[in-house]
C-alpha cells in the first residue's frame, strides 16, 4: 500500500507522462471544477427559490446535497459504464446530461422538479465527467503523476472563486431561471473536455500473438476482486471516516463568523481566504509527493495531511475573534488542498490503474454515505449545544481518527511478501529471468553464440562476472 503499483494500462501502453496527456489534465482540471464547486455556486440562488416557492433554506439546501449524492452515490455505475463503453464517449454523455439538468430546471414551477432536474439530472452529469477524467488521468501519467493530480485537484478552489461571483451577477442581471439556463450552457464544456479523452493506442501485435490474448483477456464491469487487497480496505475505511468531518467547517466558518458579530460580507471573506491558499497548496502538495524519496512513502503523506486538519479544526475551535478565524482558514486552505491533493493519487498507488476504474467507483459509494451523515449530524449538534466549538472538535476528531486508521493500518497490516521484487526494475529483470528459463535449447544456443561473440569484441572485461538479462549469462 505505501509503494507505488507500476503498470502500462488496461491496452498495455506505457503512460506517455506529457504530449496530449497535458489537453486530458486540461479537461481534468475543468471537470474537477464543475463537479465540486457547482453543488456550492449553486446556493447562491436559494434566496429567491424560497422567495418564489414558499420554502425554507433547508428546502433548498437540499439541491447541493442531492448533487452531492449523485456525485459519490453513483461511482459504481460510472465505473460500470466506463469498463463497457470507455471513458470518451460516456463523458460525452454526461456533459449533456450536466447541461440539460439545468436548462429544464430553469423552467421548472416547484422545489421538487429541480429537485429532479438540477439535483439528480445534473449530479448524474457532472459524476459521468468526474470518474472517467481522473481514470484518463491516471493513464495518461505516471512518473508525474503526483503533480498532475495535485493541479487538476486545483480545479475546484479556483471554480469556486469564480463561480460563486459569476452566480451573484447572473441572479442580478437575469433572475435565478436565466442564471441556471446560462449555467447549463456552460456546463456544455464538459462535452469539449470529454472529447479531449483521446484513449491511448495499444501497440500493434502480430497475427500468431493476437488471437491468444484476444482470449484471454476480459474485462469486469466492476471488479470487486480489489476488496481482497488489505490496501484497499483500510484505505476506504479511512476515506469513509475522514469525509465525516472533512466538509463541516467550510459549511460552518461563515455562520461562526456571523454569530461572533461579524457583517456578512467580512464573514464570506473567510472563505475566500480559504480558497486562494487552497489553489496553490494543491499543486505544490503535487509537487512535493513526486518527489523520489516522498512518492514510495505518500500514503503516510497523506496521513500527515489528515491529521494536520484535524489539528487545525481542533485549534479553531477555540477561535474567539475574527483574526482567529482567519488564522484558522489559512492553516485550513493548506491542510485541505494537501488532503484533496493525495486522495486520489494514494488510491491510484494502491490499486494501480487496471483496477481503478471499479476502484474509485466503489470508493466514491462508500464516501457518499458518509457525505450525507457528516453536515447533518454536525448541524444537529449545533442544535441542541448553540456551540460551534463542540462541531469542530468533533470534526477534528473524526479526521485524526481517520489519518491514525491509514497509518497504523498501513504499517502494522500491510506487508510485502518476501518473494516479491520491491522495485520496477527487480521485476523487470526476474520477469526477463524467467523469459530466458523458458527458452528452447535451439534459442539457448543462439544466446550462448552472441555470448561468446561479446566476451571477443571486449576481451578487456573477461576477468570479471556478468549477470544481465540481456546476456542472460
Amino acid at each position: 500500500m505505501g509503494a507505488v503499483v507500476a503498470d502500462d494500462g488496461p491496452s498495455g501502453v506505457k503512460a506517455p507522462d506529457g504530449g496530449w496527456g497535458w489537453a486530458v489534465l486540461f479537461g481534468c482540471f475543468i471537470i474537477t471544477g464543475f463537479s465540486y464547486a457547482f453543488p456550492k455556486a449553486v446556493s447562491v440562488f436559494f434566496k429567491e427559490l424560497i422567495r418564489e416557492f414558499g420554502i425554507g433554506y433547508s428546502d433548498t439546501a437540499w439541491i447541493s446535497s442531492i448533487l452531492l449524492a449523485m456525485l459519490y452515490g453513483t461511482g459504481p455505475l460510472c465505473s460500470v459504464c466506463v469498463n463497457r463503453f470507455g471513458c470518451r464517449p460516456v463523458m460525452l454523455v454526461g456533459g449533456l446530461f450536466a447541461s440539460m439538468g439545468m436548462v429544464i430546471a430553469s423552467f421548472c414551477t416547484s422545489i421538487v422538479q429541480i429537485y429532479l432536474t438540477a439535483g439528480v439530472i445534473t449530479g448524474l452529469g457532472l459524476a459521468l465527467n468526474f470518474q472517467p477524467s481522473l481514470i484518463m488521468l491516471n493513464r495518461y501519467f505516471d512518473k508525474r503523476r503526483p503533480l498532475a493530480n495535485g493541479l487538476s485537484a486545483a480545479g475546484s478552489p479556483v471554480f469556486l472563486c469564480a463561480l460563486s461571483p459569476l452566480g451573484q451577477i447572473l441572479q442580478h442581471e437575469y433572475g435565478w431561471r436565466g442564471g441556471f439556463l446560462i449555467l447549463g450552457g456552460m456546463l456544455l464544456n464538459c462535452c469539449v473536455c470529454g472529447a479531449l479523452m483521446r484513449p491511448l493506442e495499444p501497440p500493434k501485435k502480430s497475427e500468431a500473438t493476437k488471437e491468444p490474448s484476444e482470449k484471454k483477456v476480459k474485462k469486469k464491469l466492476l471488479d470487486f476482486s480489489v476488496f481482497k487487497d488489505g490496501g484497499f480496505v483500510i484505505y476506504t475505511l479511512a476515506a469513509s471516516i475522514m469525509v465525516l468531518g472533512l466538509f463541516v467547517p467550510p459549511v460552518f466558518v461563515v455562520s461562526y463568523a456571523k454569530d461572533l458579530g461579524y457583517q456578512d460580507t467580512k464573514a464570506a471573506f473567510l472563505l475566500t481566504i480559504l480558497g486562494f491558499i487552497d489553489i496553490f497548496a494543491r499543486p505544490i502538495c503535487g509537487m512535493v509527493a513526486g518527489l523520489k524519496w516522498v512518492r514510495p512513502r505518500c500514503v503516510y503523506l497523506f496521513s500527515f495531511a489528515m491529521i494536520f486538519n484535524g489539528f487545525t479544526d481542533l485549534m479553531g475551535s477555540m477561535s474567539v475573534d475574527y483574526g482567529g478565524l482567519v488564522v484558522f482558514c489559512i492553516f485550513f486552505g493548506i491542510s485541505y488542498g494537501m488532503v484533496g491533493a493525495l486522495q486520489f493519487e494514494v488510491l491510484m498507488a494502491i490499486v494501480g490503474t487496471q483496477k481503478f476504474s471499479s476502484a474509485i467507483g466503489l470508493v466514491l459509494l462508500a464516501e457518499a454515505m458518509a457525505v450525507l451523515i457528516g453536515p447533518p449530524s454536525a448541524g444537529k449538534l449545533l442544535d441542541a449545544t448553540g456551540r460551534y466549538m463542540f462541531v469542530f472538535i468533533i470534526a477534528g476528531i473524526e479526521v485524526t481518527t481517520s489519518a491514525l486508521v491509514l497509518a497504523f493500518g498501513n504499517f502494522f497490516c500491510i506487508k510485502k511478501k518476501s518473494g516479491e521484487p520491491h522495485t520496477k526494475e527487480e521485476a523487470a529483470e526476474r520477469e526477463e529471468l524467467n523469459k530466458c528459463e523458458d527458452k528452447t535449447p535451439e534459442d539457448a544456443k543462439v544466446d550462448s553464440i552472441e555470448v561468446e561473440q561479446f566476451l571477443k569484441d571486449e576481451p578487456e572485461k573477461n576477468g570479471e562476472v556478468v549477470t544481465n538479462p540481456e546476456t542472460c549469462v
